[in-house]
């Protein structure tokens, strides 16, 4: 895993302090280990993760949570566990501050993700 944080990303991740920056920097950990491949570039304002071209999700700090974008709205609309579990919007995810997504949810959404 690049556990180095690209030039492109960094100054988000610097932006952030405490629990907000602690919950993003683990997630991006997460993130890697799933997909190790991946490119982080900021996309829309957030850090994003690029695999063969294709974003497969976002990580956007707000002021009570952590957003995760999988970019495509029907991601999340497979999982209607998730949706039960954690608070949603048609296209995010809110991640509870200082609770990063276990790994092994990531890797369900990123995978259906990479599945459209």
């Amino acid at each position: 895993m690049a556990t180095k944080i690209p030039a492109a990303v960094r100054p988000y991740y610097d932006a952030q302090s405490g629990v907000h920056r602690e919950t993003l920097l683990e997630m991006r950990k997460r993130i890697l280990d799933v997909v190790p491949d991946a490119v982080e570039v900021i996309k829309y304002s957030m850090p994003t993760f690029v695999v063969d071209g294709e974003p497969v999700c976002g990580l956007l700090a707000n002021k009570k949570h952590i957003g995760y974008y999988p970019f495509a709205g029907s991601v999340l609309d497979k999982f209607p566990d998730i949706r039960e579990k954690y608070k949603t919007t048609p296209g995010a995810l809110h991640v509870p501050l200082g609770e990063p997504l276990p790994k092994t949810l990531i890797a369900k959404l990123i995978r259906a993700r990479q599945a459209l």
